[in-house]
């Protein structure tokens, strides 16, 4: 652990307070015209996703964790968890479902994925923004329909629901966001 000045915390940062790691979702510096100046901290606790707001002095010391990012290499999934390796030196990692959540529907064999990893232990994963599924099942085309603002359902190869233009038929491959599973185009190959 680093103990920094309260007033240097930026979003993304992790701080370890009573023993249990929060990231920092928003970090401002209020300065009043009469009193001491003071950093509000907006905090999300990474084991259960509990939102924390907390005041510091700006001159107070606060225990920054210290994360690692690296790339790692999806490899499979069982009954322990999402197991991933490290590229540079072979090392294998489980985490746990509850880090993946539901963008575990996402990840598939060899796809290089951002882990955030503290003592040995993942705390967050960050997929590429967008991924090529194909779709599985959707209504039929209809013909003479052309790309207007109605989206109709559609199953894609990974089992998430998504909304697709109406000229987007069963087998075509489309590019989706892995935020939200939203359609962004068809596929370019």
């Amino acid at each position: 652990m680093v103990k920094v000045i309260a007033s240097t915390l930026r979003k993304g940062n992790v701080v370890d307070m009573d023993g249990k790691l929060y990231v920092v979702l928003t970090a401002e510096n209020i300065h009043p015209g009469k009193g001491t100046p003071v950093t509000q901290l907006d905090m999300r606790r990474i084991s259960d996703g509990t939102k924390v707001s907390e005041r510091y002095r700006t001159t107070e010391q606060v225990e920054r964790a210290l994360v690692e990012d690296r790339p790692y290499t999806f490899l499979y999934s069982d009954g322990e968890g999402f197991h991933f390796m490290n590229p540079e030196n072979y090392d294998q990692i489980a985490v746990s479902p509850d880090v993946i959540g539901d963008q575990a529907a996402y990840l598939s064999d060899g796809m290089q994925v951002h882990l955030s990893v503290h003592e040995g232990v993942a705390i967050a994963i960050e997929l590429p923004q967008r991924m090529v599924l194909e779709v599985v099942e959707t209504e039929p085309a209809m013909k003479g329909q052309t790309a207007s603002s109605s989206y109709k359902p559609a199953i894609l190869s990974n089992g998430v629901r998504s909304a697709v233009p109406p000229h987007i038929a069963v087998g075509t491959r489309i590019v989706v966001m892995t935020a939200d599973g939203s359609y962004v185009e068809r596929a370019k190959d």
